[in-house]
């Protein structure tokens, strides 16, 4: 077999329907869109859920539920990414920024204990998981909550 030799599997590629093309084609006069009514209409059908006019079932179910304006949204990171820093350094939220290691601070920064710290180092950060802050105590350093 060659290259030019390769055919798409029988039934893998449909030609398109072309209409408005001559009485021949099954799809001349009214194009495949019947006579008149709401579909016939260049604009026409319903909206995505319409249904003739009786109550969308959408509308029928039950709201559920409510978003809480005063939730605080933390971001979070690792204890194995501040391994990036060296040892002695004092971590802020700003030095994170910097540093690349998380993109925005939304309600702060919030250590999280997954992974394992070498480093002796000061972490400020607005919360700390408990095997967070007993995994950076291991290591050496100390927690700040600013």
């Amino acid at each position: 077999m060659n290259l030019h030799e390769m055919k798409p599997a029988v039934g893998a590629r449909k030609s398109r329907k072309r209409i408005g093309r001559g009485i021949g084609s099954g799809f001349g006069k009214t194009s495949g869109k019947g006579h008149k009514g709401q579909n016939a209409r260049s604009g026409g059908g319903t909206r995505l859920g319409f249904e003739g006019g009786q109550t969308p079932l959408f509308q029928r179910l039950p709201k559920r539920g409510f978003t809480n304006i005063n939730r605080k949204d933390y971001t979070v990171v690792n204890i194995d990414k501040l391994n990036l820093f060296d040892e002695g350094t004092v971590v802020t939220p700003e030095m994170l920024l910097e540093s690349g290691i998380v993109s925005k601070t939304k309600s702060g920064i919030k250590i999280l204990g997954n992974g394992t710290l070498e480093k002796k180092i000061t972490v400020k950060a607005h919360k700390f998981s408990a095997a967070a802050k007993e995994a950076i105590e291991k290591a050496g350093g100390h927690t700040e909550v600013i």
